[in-house]
């Protein structure tokens, strides 16, 4: 691995989060293409791209304020799949799903930040 964040178990978690959101995008609406599914689609790519690009050369408070947009891409994706859902595009065990996986990178990527403060 030649970059420190493969190693990060928290964005190996983001992009699975990635690929769960974009697998869920292919059922919503089409009349939805530009609107909530770009949009949900961008806020989970996020996560994992601003864990990587904030770990690499960069100072611990710099990391921080990248963890700190990716943390806030995390919130977007479940401010999506609630509108989702609202809607009709998703079911229950979808919801659930991507709520706990967005549970889980949000309490390791505090942790992270805590440790580099």
């Amino acid at each position: 691995m030649a970059f420190k964040f493969e190693k990060l178990i928290v964005w190996q978690k983001a992009l699975d989060l990635s690929d769960v959101v974009n697998q869920l995008t292919k059922t919503f609406p089409k009349d939805e293409v530009y609107v909530l599914t770009s949009q949900i689609k961008r806020a989970a790519d996020s996560v994992s791209l601003n864990i990587a690009e904030g770990s690499t050369g960069q100072t611990n408070p710099e990391f921080s304020r990248f963890l700190s947009y990716a943390l806030r891409s995390n919130i977007e994706v479940v401010g999506c799949i609630f509108i989702a859902q609202r809607r009709g595009y998703i079911q229950q065990q979808e919801f659930e799903k991507i709520y706990r996986l967005c549970e889980e990178i949000l309490v390791m990527t505090n942790a992270l930040r805590n440790t580099l403060n």
